[in-house]
């Protein structure tokens, strides 16, 4: 029966057989791999076993590989059984301390497969005292030890790894640079965050969309001309990433610096392509459910939107009329009358006779219409005024048609 046909059939036991008793080193790497897709079977103790039996044991690398993986994907105890096996300890019921010095003990195994999975425990832990030694893993010969040392890093999001994880962004790997990256981002603070600007270049697109996402957490302009020019990067995925930031960098900013910044980012992305703006920022503001992305994401769009995208840009800013932040609906208005026009008119009145939306909304509309419609807009206001009782919508109203002409 082949190893496809057991794991189909859920047979751990036969699986296990193989992967003890086979001379086939590739049969007892596949049949190793296929255990780690069981992490809650019933035999998941002799599974377990198996595996941590194969990892410590077997002459082959390629097996002991397939068989440390599959424990770490096991979670749980699994990769911790292991690791106490290879340390030589007992964790019983032991605290966490216990674990993280048994794991840092297994960072100098000889398998590197065991040193993995040792930085993976250290993370998952999040121990602080495992710092050091961590960063000590950096000069591992395997890129991939190296690589899960700088994710650990990023999971206890130490400081004290900031240094070292600056250094790693100089590695010949991508995987590594990309880990490196993604903990800096983690950790954070000034010198993390402006370690990673001039990535927004680098040649791996996963290393540059890690870096443009975290440049949305600065609390300056800094990386603002960065984020530029990456709204032209060639790939779509670090584009979109870039516009997220630009927002949130909105968002992250002091109020005192707040209106220097926007203004500094809208005449940047007023030399961009349209669409590589418009469309991700129509995105965030449909989709997103944080009141101040949504209201950052209003008010530029207001200002950074051409002819192109212009009909899908007014349905959004009509729709976040609706939204429940009042602020997000005073920017949405704010934009609709910065770009006007015959359109714009045409979808406030079609909300402001639409019975079933919220009142705050019609309200907002026919406010809105005051500043930018034309006498068909004056009519249907004054109509308005007699045919609602609601007393926003009338107070809004009388100041809309005010600014019309007055009534009829």
């Amino acid at each position: 029966m082949s190893l496809y046909q057991l794991e189909r059939d859920s047979d751990v036991q036969e699986l296990i057989g193989v992967l003890r008793r086979s001379d086939n080193p590739e049969l007892r790497a596949r049949a190793a791999e296929l255990l780690g897709n069981f992490p809650d079977h019933d035999d998941r103790d002799d599974v377990v076993n198996a595996l941590s039996g194969a990892a410590a044991e077997d002459d082959s690398s390629e097996v002991t590989a397939a068989a440390v993986d599959s424990l770490d994907e096991m979670g749980g105890d699994a990769i911790e059984r292991l690791i106490a096996d290879v340390a030589g300890v007992d964790f019983g019921e032991g605290a966490d301390w216990m674990k993280a010095k048994a794991f840092v003990r297994a960072l100098n195994a000889d398998v590197p497969e065991l040193r993995m999975a040792a930085a993976n425990g250290l993370g998952n832990l999040e121990q602080s005292d495992a710092v050091p030694k961590l960063v000590e893993c950096f000069d591992d010969p395997d890129p991939r030890v190296r690589a899960r040392a700088a994710r650990a890093c990023g999971q206890i999001a130490d400081s004290r790894a900031t240094g070292a994880l600056e250094d790693l962004l100089r590695d010949d790997s991508a995987t590594v640079r990309r880990e490196a990256a993604d903990a800096l981002g983690s950790i954070g603070n000034r010198q993390a965050l402006s370690a990673l600007l001039p990535l927004y270049q680098d040649d791996n697109e996963r290393v540059r969309r890690i870096a443009v996402g975290a440049f949305g957490n600065f609390g300056n302009a800094q990386p603002v001309e960065y984020l530029v020019a990456s709204l032209t990067d060639d790939s779509a995925a670090v584009r979109r990433t870039a516009v997220y930031s630009l927002v949130q960098l909105l968002s992250n900013v002091p109020t005192q610096q707040s209106h220097e910044i926007r203004e500094t980012i809208v005449e940047q992305l007023s030399e961009t392509d349209d669409r590589n703006v418009v469309v991700p920022l129509v995105e965030i503001l449909e989709e997103s459910t944080q009141a101040a992305q949504q209201r950052n994401t209003a008010w530029l769009l207001g200002r950074v939107t051409e002819a192109e995208e212009r009909e899908r840009v007014v349905g959004a800013l009509v729709g976040a009329l609706r939204a429940d932040d009042q602020m997000t609906t005073q920017f949405a208005a704010t934009s609709l009358a910065e770009l006007g026009g015959e359109a714009v008119e045409d979808r406030l009145l079609a909300l402001v006779d639409d019975d079933g939306a919220p009142a705050e909304a019609r309200a907002q509309a026919v406010f809105t219409l005051g500043k930018v419609g034309g006498e068909r807009s004056r009519q249907r206001i004054d109509k308005l005024l007699d045919e609602t009782e609601n007393e926003q919508i009338r107070k809004r109203a009388f100041s809309a048609i005010s600014k019309l002409g007055g009534r009829a």
